[in-house]
């Protein structure tokens, strides 16, 4: 998910250029020739990483027949989410950090901002929907086979795929349409759309304000609807008489409690602070941080502590997991 600064920090130079920018150049980290093949490394084996510890998730939720309940076919499902999400970006990335031109074409680098931004959203409705069924599990246990059925299950598993590729459409075919007359220089390692709208010759600032009121409803909402389910799983769980009980259900929710704190926190400081305060640098650390270094984090913060995670991981891989 992408947050809206008020800076114009990100537009490097002047527009001076008539002409209609057909392709940007993306600066990512601008650095020497050896420094860029160092990140060219970290970046591939993070992304490696990435994609083995949650492919492995994916394969074990499929594999083992006891995760095959709703809590882990959510967890399955994030973490295909999470695959599709650092894809956006990272293999481009990559290609960048070997190439001199750096070059992105106007249509992939909207395309890459309409998925980039759907996938984020789609990871704040699954946020949702995992908390929302932990709330009925510990909350209202007796009722949770009645209410948490197959077809549910199901529906809310295609409502987190599809809602973001659907409420994300009209923010990317906004700016899409603003005129872009040059420059055309990103200092940024991806097609954000602050910066894109930083380049547009357009004065008017009607696109901006509705991507940023966007934001805020949708960034707000899922926050308060993901704390306001976790409050009420904490008091829940505080009033159970078990310690067995309670260690159990503390266990499971720290985990998910986590990946939030993770997700949303690193969004919130990109949000709360104005973009103004914070140098380029920091910029592109935040939202590198929420793209590519949560969706590593995951998978080890989901397995850490889940037993039935790392017994069905055993079984796939047949190695010790953890």
């Amino acid at each position: 998910m992408i947050i809206l600064m008020s800076s114009r920090a990100m537009n490097v130079s002047n527009k001076g250029n008539k002409n209609p920018v057909s392709h940007f150049i993306l600066m990512g980290f601008p650095s020497s020739p050896q420094i860029q093949l160092l990140y060219f490394g970290v970046f591939s084996a993070t992304y490696t990483l990435t994609l083995m510890g949650n492919t492995a998730i994916a394969c074990a939720v499929r594999a083992d027949r006891r995760l095959h309940i709703p809590m882990y076919i959510f967890l399955g499902n994030f973490s295909l989410l999470e695959i599709c999400y650092v894809t956006t970006t990272v293999p481009n990335m990559l290609a960048n950090f070997l190439s001199t031109t750096k070059s992105i074409s106007f249509v992939s680098c909207f395309a890459q901002f309409y998925f980039f931004f759907s996938f984020g959203c789609d990871e704040g409705f699954y946020l949702c929907i995992m908390a929302f069924d932990r709330y009925l599990a510990i909350c209202r246990p007796l009722h949770y086979p009645r209410i948490m059925t197959r077809q549910l299950c199901t529906g809310l598993v295609i409502f987190g795929w599809s809602n973001g590729f659907i409420i994300s459409l009209n923010p990317v075919l906004l700016i899409s349409q603003l005129p872009f007359c040059g420059p055309n220089v990103i200092d940024h390692f991806m097609c954000d759309p602050v910066p894109l709208m930083m380049l547009s010759c357009s004065e008017d600032t009607t696109v901006q304000s509705i991507y940023s009121t966007f934001n805020v409803i949708f960034m707000l909402g899922t926050f308060l609807f993901v704390l306001c389910s976790y409050a009420l799983v904490i008091l829940a769980v505080l009033r159970m008489s078990s310690a067995a009980s309670k260690r159990k259900a503390f266990s499971t929710c720290a985990s998910h409690l986590a990946v939030v704190s993770l997700f949303y926190g690193s969004i919130m400081v990109m949000y709360v602070s104005p973009g103004s305060e914070h140098p380029v640098e920091v910029q592109k650390f935040i939202t590198l941080f929420y793209s590519v270094i949560t969706p590593l984090c995951n998978p080890l913060i989901y397995s850490l502590r889940n037993k039935e995670m790392q017994a069905a991981l055993r079984k796939v891989f047949g190695t010790e997991i953890m």
